[in-house]
C-alpha cells in the first residue's frame, strides 16, 4: 500500500532503527516504547491486520512468533517479555499494517500497549 506508515519503512522510505531484516519479516524499534525494549515485528507483505489473514499465512505468522524469543533475547530479555497483536481499531491497533509487539526490559510491564 501507498501510504501505509510500514510499507513505507520495509521500502526504506522512512528511517527505522532496524534490529533484525529477513526475506519475510522487518523487525524495529517502537518510536513510542512502552518499556525499555519495544520491538515491533512487521511482515514485509502489507497485510492490514490479523483479521485478514487466511491459511496461506500460517508460514509467515509461525516465523513472527519464532522470531519473538529470539529477538527478545537479543535485547537483554532473558527473565520473560511480552508479545501484542493488537487487532482493529476497537483492539487498540493504530497502524493498519499488521505487526506483533515484542516487550520487555522491565520488572512489570504494562497491561496494555496504547500510543497517546
Amino acid at each position: 500500500m501507498e501510504d501505509c506508515l510500514f510499507c513505507k519503512i520495509v521500502r526504506g522510505e522512512i528511517p527505522a532503527t532496524k534490529i533484525h531484516e529477513d526475506e519475510d519479516t522487518l523487525v524495529f524499534l517502537d518510536i513510542h516504547p512502552a518499556a525499555p525494549v519495544h520491538l515491533l515485528v512487521v511482515p514485509k507483505q502489507h497485510i492490514g491486520s490479523l483479521s485478514e489473514v487466511d491459511a496461506s499465512h500460517q508460514q509467515l505468522l509461525g516465523k513472527m512468533l519464532w522470531l519473538a524469543p529470539r529477538l527478545a533475547a537479543s535485547q537483554g530479555c532473558t527473565d520473560g517479555f511480552r508479545t501484542i497483536i493488537n487487532t482493529g481499531r476497537v483492539g487498540g491497533q493504530e497502524v493498519f499494517h499488521l505487526h506483533l509487539h515484542v516487550i520487555g526490559g522491565k520488572d512489570r510491564l504494562p497491561a496494555m500497549v496504547h500510543h497517546d
